[in-house]
């Protein structure tokens, strides 16, 4: 038995409430089971309860067992000072303790339904891809949208001390905790860490000097990436080292080590040297990128900004420093690549920032453009489809994968609407 359990019975009221009597026999009846409390104090707060013919209100505490209000020190806490009733799974109190007590407790491990503890107990002990995998076929259509179209907003909102933490580091300035953010999932996976210092290395207001000029701007970005060395034989990059070499010293920057970077089980196209030179490329052509973003009002105009990169000359037959490779290529951005982007780096950006200055307008459209974007794909979504779950947007998509990652991996069942719908 958890006390989760017992909060979750007592919450929706799941036991006999026809039949509640304290072990003196007093008559029970719940008016109002309380406010379930997710903090420090009493399990739930504001209840209403009739014992005999006193109507009482206050708070209601929930153990397994009596004792553990000793146990805990409930005794010498005065915020427990306002409750009403003890529930208990177990009423193992001596005489004494209960006066000492001087609370009624309310047993009800002989009024719940035992199928319930056993549905539950085989969910948390079970080892198959879901804990409900069984019985979620059981759950109505209408209460697995209403749960995923909560946790659409859960999963952005999962981004939101991520996005602040950003922004707090850089004194609530929007403009460069955007370009950090955005680096950084240039990096995808892989690279993103790299890709973030690589950019908190390189101030934005320098890089803007000299926006207008796309070799400066990649001289910048590959010498603080540590990428650029005085040893190169190829013509751009030991002019990326001089240009950089002077911007070092005018701006008085300090590079990363170039260790930091990962090349090892990536294809050539997600290489760092060519995030880079795409960022780069970016940069170069987009003017007021965050403003732009901020105002676009359709999905279309944000795809443009990222159809539009590609990479330098020199890269068009590189993938990295002095390695030729005899077929040219744009190395643009691909359509997944760039959904990728505005489904984990602007959409959340958009909600986190809506969300800050209170603009619902702006929040509206990030949830819209969300819903507007294809479903993703990879083997948990495909998972969930087996299971006859609807994949139809990016929305649904992430709601999904916030399920299996926030809820089903972690075996909160008590606190998922799924979970909790086969449970009652």
């Amino acid at each position: 038995m958890k006390e989760e359990l017992l909060h979750f019975i007592w919450k929706y009221q799941l036991l006999d409430i026809n039949n509640l009597k304290t072990k003196e026999k007093e008559n029970i009846q719940i008016i109002d089971q309380g406010t379930h409390n997710q903090n420090a104090g009493p399990d739930f707060l504001n209840a209403k309860v009739k014992i005999d013919n006193t109507l009482w209100a206050g708070n209601i505490e929930i153990h397994i067992n009596a004792s553990d209000w000793f146990a805990h020190k409930h005794q010498l806490n005065k915020g427990y000072q306002n409750v009403i009733l003890h529930v208990v799974f177990n009423d193992n109190l001596s005489e004494q303790n209960k006066i000492r007590l001087n609370i009624p407790v309310l047993e009800i491990s002989n009024i719940i339904d035992i199928n319930l503890i056993e549905k539950y107990e085989e969910m948390i002990r079970s080892k198959l891809w879901i804990p409900c995998y069984n019985s979620i076929n059981k759950v109505t259509k209408i209460t697995k949208t209403s749960w995923l179209n909560r946790l659409i907003i859960d999963r952005l909102e999962n981004r939101y001390e991520e996005i602040l933490a950003i922004v707090e580091k850089n004194n609530n300035d929007w403009l460069e905790s955007f370009y950090q953010y955005l680096v950084k999932r240039f990096g995808f996976k892989t690279n993103s860490e790299a890709m973030l210092q690589m950019a908190e290395a390189t101030p934005l207001k320098i890089l803007s000097k000299h926006k207008n000029e796309l070799f400066q701007v990649e001289a910048l970005l590959y010498g603080q990436a540590g990428m650029l060395t005085n040893y190169f034989t190829d013509s751009y990059p030991r002019k990326l080292f001089k240009e950089y070499s002077f911007l070092k010293s005018k701006y008085q920057l300090q590079n990363i080590s170039s260790t930091n970077w990962k090349y090892s089980r990536l294809r050539p196209p997600n290489f760092p040297t060519i995030r880079i030179a795409q960022f780069s490329n970016l940069l170069f052509h987009s003017n007021k990128l965050f403003s732009k973003i901020i105002e676009a009002e359709k999905l279309s105009d944000i795809f443009d900004f990222f159809n539009k990169v590609k990479v330098s000359s020199y890269w068009q037959y590189h993938y990295q420093f002095e390695k030729f490779s005899k077929r040219k290529s744009a190395k643009k951005l691909g359509k997944k690549s760039i959904e990728n982007i505005i489904i984990n780096t602007i959409i959340p950006f958009l909600f986190v920032y809506g969300k800050e200055k209170n603009k619902e307008d702006i929040i509206n459209r990030s949830i819209a453009f969300l819903e507007e974007l294809p479903a993703e794909k990879n083997s948990i979504l495909d998972n969930w489809e087996k299971l006859g779950f609807e994949n139809n947007n990016a929305a649904i998509s992430q709601a999904l994968l916030q399920l299996k990652k926030e809820f089903c991996n972690k075996k909160k069942c008590l606190e998922c609407g799924i979970g909790t719908s086969i449970l009652k």
